[in-house]
This record gives structure tokens, C-alpha cells and sequence, in this order.
């Protein structure tokens, strides 16, 4: 398999040849190098899944060297990658649906300034994704994390002329250096006491750790994948990130990026099964994150930021799953969610282009004749959403909440299911805002998109709506039988329960009643404005006050913190350093005149110098 190391380089030479030579190519070259390298990436990736589909369960394993980076002590740290089931389903989502994204890009960036930029960050951001997931040790994921962490700042703050992306990228970059800290020190913790940071070796060596010491180590990687995934409270840079080009928001803030943390804790499920108290903590925080994002996002305005907020809330099910042992599950959730999710942003972007830059829903409205193709598209990605039986998010959202109730975790399943609701009446409220009513309330002339927008987007609402039939309850679950092998090594349990039927039954009821609750709301009136007031809605407008909290207990006391150490800095370090060179200049001055130039002064000096030191020596004896 060694022409997997092929997959690494494509997207490499992409964005190299983009830095280097992209100011100085046509576009169209420059699209068909750039879109071209992710699509073969994919091409062998699947051909990397057609081989190790052959071979045996228990061996679906390959490691492949790369090189030695460092000595320390007497251990090397190598980089190295591992193919195997799960490093597979992340890599397939990553040059699949980032290729679709990569095609959408072309017709969206096409007027940009930035074109060739755009697509050596989008390149760069691929490669990194990619190290991170398909690295053998913890070394080359971070590696590929602190990568990942850069791109993302460069691509979220890639209009720099508008101070609202920079000030959205130094957010997300400042929030995901919090969460390197934690991830850091975990791995810190892991090489000094096994003294290895491979994957074989730690997960090997984890059960003869003190329980107190995991449980330590689980929680600084939660931290890491908290900050990457924006779960509470590390989630505030998400919404902002959407200051962004619409694709970046589709491929990192929606397929790739922000699932790195479940990937962490699924491919970390050794440590977590040795810590239990760890996975309580990441099932309740995910729980509570999944509720919180779902009740901001029923009241924004802004079409991407409702998007955004529901991203955090279904990676919150994805963390109840991973938290509880049902990895298969949550990682089957990651799928279907890359596919509608990149489905809906995509869609939404291509409402804001036909409405020249317009991300208002209320300045939007009467949308389906004018944008035929999006409309539906973003409609099968909001069925998808919603957890519809037949559309993808059914399968997946379900599995993840009939486990949760199976296993006794009434709680979480209460919450989850409630989400559900939630989900399927915001959802519903941006497609008939949008979509719905009889009248458009913008100012520009809006009309369907050219088909490099609108082919992409088929191709994911097609993804959207069959890809959660690789597990259908009660007959078959192609994804659990592809990544057991994987989640079952180092004994491991991966929990696969039968299908809860009367769960599905009532997420499904919930569901419903969101939606009928958003006809009932928006879809049978022509709205021209927000019909719900009140401080229970504020408080959701307001994203339950988060950003004030943190700005009252964390901004103001370090920016006060700052400024008295500036005013003793500036009132009492800086005048002791001028005095010391004030005194030293006037020294100088004084013993200036001494340096004449005259020979015979000199010679009288040293004479003079002479007698003085010849009598001290007298008088001391």
C-alpha cells in the first residue's frame, strides 16, 4: 500500500504549486490542479478501502513508516501512518466530500481577489486533516492538530479587510491553543509514564497506569477535542468562524475540523474505557452542550449562524455517543452529518450568493420558484437534519438515542430527544423564512446558481438522503461490521445493541411536532418580521449571555491584569532602566574630559596613578 503515501502528498503539491506559482496561473488552471488533487487523494483512498475490505477482520491493519523526527533520551519519535477502519472512514469523508466542496469553491471564489490563497489554505487545511487521522502515534496527530489549528485561523480570517474575521480568527485561534494546553500536557503525562507515544504502545501500556493518573489524561484530551469540537464551554469561536468564505464553513466548521475531537476520543476508546468517570463528565457536557446550541440557534437571524449553532448541537450526540462506549454509533453520526451538514452550508451559500452577500432570513423569503434546485436540496438536507425516517440523520441520531435509553441513560436520552424537536423546528423555521411565503423582502434580483453550485449540491442532498442505509435497524449495520475490528483491539468495548424501537418512536413523534410546530409558526404566513418576543426568546437571541460571562469573569479581569502590569512596567521597570542610563551617561560625561588625546596628560596621570597606589602600599604595611 505504499502509494498511500501519495494521498499525504497530492494535497502538498496543491498547495504548494498554488503558493508558489497560483499569482501567475489562470484560474481554471489553478481549479483543475487543486479541485484535481483532492479528487485523486479520494480516488486512492478508495482504493486503499477496497484492499483492506479484503482482507480479514482481525487484520484490517497497515502501518506504514515515514521517518525518524526526533531523539529523546533514549526513544525515538517516529512519524508514521496507520491505515485501518476507523483512520479510513475519516480520511473517505475528507478528500470526498472536501473534493465536492473543492468543485463548489471554483464557481464561489471566482471573483475573489484571494483565488489562489484560497485554494492553498483549503489544500493545506486537507493535508493536515488528513496527518491528524492518519497518523500511528499521538506525535504525528498533534502534528496534524496544531496544523489543522492554523489553517483554520488563516481560512476563517481570509477576507483580513473586514475586522470581524480577524477578530472571529484570533477567537478560534486563541480557543484551540486552550484546548493544545490540555491535549499537551496529556501527552506529556503519557510519555512520562509509558515512555512511548504510539498508539500500540500507549493503549498496550494504559492498564497498568493508577486509575486517578487516566482519568487524568482522558480529561486533558477532552480538553483538546472540546476546543476543536466547541463543546461547552470552549464553543464560542464556532459561531463567530462563520466570518468566513461559506465553503470554509462547509468543509472545517461542519465535515472535518470540528469532528477531530469525537476522532480523538474514538481513536483514544482504550483510555476512556479506563475511565469512567471521564466518560459521565464528556456525556453530560455533551448532553447539556447538544440542548444549549439547539435553543440559540431557534432564535438567530443570520442563516449561517443557525447553521453554525446546530453543528455544535449534533456534535454534542456525537460526544453522548462516543462518551458511552457506542463508537460505532457516533462515528456513524459523523458521517451522515458531513454529508448534510456540508449539504446545508453549501445550499445557504448559494442563497447568499443569488441575494448578493445577503445572510439575513429576513431579508430573504419566497425563495423556491426563484432558486428551484436549492430549495430542494436544502430541503432534503433539513429532512436529513431532523432525524425523517428514510433520510440519513433517521438512522444515525436514532442509534445514538435508542443506546443511550438501552443502556439506562434516561437523562441523556430525554435531553437528546428533546434536542431532536428543537432541531426539526429551527431547521424548518430558516427553510419556510427562506423558502417559504409569497413574498421576497431583499433588494437584489435573485435567480438559480450556475451548476458548478448546483451539481455539488445534488450530490450531496443524493449523500444526504440514502447514505444512513449502511445501517438499517434490525437488518443490517455496515458501518458497526467495518470498525468493530478497530474499536474491539486492546479489549475494548464497543456497544452495539439492538434497536430501541419505542425511542425511535418518540424521537421520531418529537420530530414531527418541531416541524408542525414551524409550519404552524412560519410555513402557513407570509412573515415579514421575527413573530416571537419575550425574555425567554431574548435569552436565546442573546446565546444565553455566554460571551457576556466570559467577557465580565474572564476578559475584563486579564485586561485588567494586563493594565496594571503595563502601569508598573511602564511607572516603575521603564524609569529604573532610564535612570540606570541616565546615570550612566552623565558618568560618562563627567569622565568625558579626561580623554583629551594629549600624550603628556596621560603620562602625568599614569605617574600620578603610580605614587598614589606605591603610597596606599606603604600605608597598608
Amino acid at each position: 500500500m505504499s502509494y498511500v503515501y501519495l494521498i499525504l502528498l497530492l494535497p502538498a503539491v496543491g498547495s504548494f504549486v498554488a503558493a508558489v506559482f497560483g499569482p501567475r496561473m489562470s484560474r481554471r488552471l489553478i481549479s483543475w490542479l487543486n479541485v484535481g488533487v483532492v479528487a485523486a487523494a479520494f480516488a486512492l483512498t478508495a482504493m486503499a478501502f477496497l484492499q483492506l475490505s479484503a482482507m480479514p477482520a482481525a487484520s484490517r491493519q497497515v502501518d506504514l513508516p515515514l521517518f525518524a523526527w526526533s531523539l529523546l533520551g533514549t526513544t525515538t519519535l517516529h512519524l508514521g501512518l496507520l491505515i485501518d477502519p476507523i483512520s479510513l472512514l475519516f480520511m473517505l469523508i475528507i478528500t470526498g466530500v472536501g473534493g465536492i466542496i473543492h468543485a463548489y469553491s471554483v464557481g464561489y471564489m471566482s471573483e475573489d481577489a484571494g483565488f489562489s490563497r484560497f485554494f492553498r489554505d483549503m489544500n493545506m487545511f486537507v493535508l493536515a486533516m488528513l496527518l491528524l487521522v492518519m497518523s500511528d502515534n499521538f506525535f504525528g496527530l498533534l502534528v496534524g492538530w496544531a496544523g489543522v489549528g492554523l489553517t483554520s485561523y488563516l481560512l476563517i480570517g481570509f477576507w483580513y479587510e473586514k475586522p470581524t474575521a480577524v477578530a472571529a480568527a484570533k477567537k478560534a485561534l486563541v480557543m484551540n491553543v486552550l484546548g493544545d494546553v490540555g491535549m499537551t500536557l496529556a501527552l506529556f503525562i503519557l510519555f512520562w509514564n509509558l515512555h512511548t507515544l504510539s498508539y500500540q504502545g500507549v493503549f498496550s501500556g494504559i492498564g497498568s497506569l493508577p486509575g486517578p493518573t487516566v482519568t487524568l489524561i482522558a480529561f486533558l484530551l477532552f480538553v483538546g477535542a472540546a476546543a476543536k469540537s466547541a463543546q461547552f464551554p470552549l464553543h464560542v469561536w464556532l459561531p463567530d468562524a462563520m466570518e468566513g468564505p461559506t465553503p470554509v464553513s462547509a468543509l472545517i466548521h461542519a465535515a472535518t475540523m470540528v469532528t477531530a475531537g469525537v476522532y480523538l476520543v474514538a481513536r483514544c476508546f482504550p483510555i476512556y474505557d479506563h475511565a469512567p468517570v471521564a466518560q459521565v463528565w464528556i456525556a453530560d457536557i455533551a448532553g447539556f452542550t447538544a440542548f444549549m446550541a439547539a435553543t440559540i440557534a431557534v432564535a438567530q437571524r443570520d442563516i449561517k449562524r443557525i447553521l453554525a449553532y446546530s453543528t455544535v448541537s449534533q456534535l454534542g450526540y456525537m460526544f453522548m455517543a462516543v462518551a458511552t462506549a457506542s463508537y460505532a454509533a457516533g462515528l456513524f453520526h459523523f458521517m451522515t452529518h458531513a454529508f448534510f451538514k456540508a449539504l446545508l452550508f453549501l445550499a445557504a451559500g448559494s442563497v447568499i450568493h443569488a441575494v448578493a452577500g445577503e445572510q439575513d432570513i429576513w431579508k430573504m423569503g419566497a425563495l423556491r420558484k426563484k432558486l428551484p434546485i436549492t430549495s430542494l436540496t436544502m430541503l432534503a438536507g433539513c429532512l436529513a437534519i431532523s432525524g425523517v425516517p428514510l433520510f440519513s440523520g433517521f438512522f444515525s441520531k436514532d442509534e445514538i438515542l435508542g443506546n443511550l435509553l438501552s443502556q439506562h441513560h434516561v437523562l441523556l436520552w430525554a435531553t437528546g430527544t428533546i434536542t431532536a424537536g428543537i432541531t426539526s423546528y429551527y431547521m424548518f423555521r430558516l427553510y419556510f423564512v427562506v423558502f417559504g411565503g409569497r413574498t421576497y423582502r431583499g433588494d437584489a434580483h435573485p435567480h438559480e446558481n450556475a451548476p458548478v453550485f448546483t451539481v455539488p449540491l445534488l450530490i450531496l442532498a443524493v449523500l444526504a438522503v440514502i447514505g444512513g442505509y449502511l445501517v438499517v435497524p434490525g437488518a443490517w449495520d455496515l458501518v458497526g461490521s467495518w470498525l468493530n475490528p478497530a474499536l474491539t483491539r486492546f479489549g475494548g468495548t464497543n456497544v452495539a445493541l439492538p434497536p430501541n424501537w419505542p425511542s425511535m418512536g418518540v424521537s421520531v413523534a418529537v420530530a414531527g411536532l418541531g416541524i408542525l410546530a414551524a409550519w404552524n409558526l412560519y410555513g402557513r404566513r407570509d412573515l415579514a418580521e421575527e413573530p416571537l418576543s419575550g425574555s425567554v426568546w431574548a435569552f436565546f437571541r442573546d446565546k444565553w449571555y455566554i460571551d457576556e460571562l466570559g467577557e465580565l469573569v474572564i476578559v475584563r479581569p486579564v485586561l485588567w491584569i494586563g493594565r496594571v502590569i503595563t502601569a508598573f512596567d511602564e511607572r516603575a521597570l521603564d524609569r529604573l532602566v532610564m535612570g540606570v542610563a541616565s546615570l550612566t551617561g552623565a558618568w560618562g560625561e563627567s569622565l568625558r574630559p579626561l580623554e583629551s588625546g594629549y600624550l603628556r596628560r596621560y603620562a602625568l596621570s599614569i605617574i600620578v596613578g603610580a605614587v598614589a597606589l606605591m603610597a596606599y602600599l606603604a600605608w597598608r604595611g
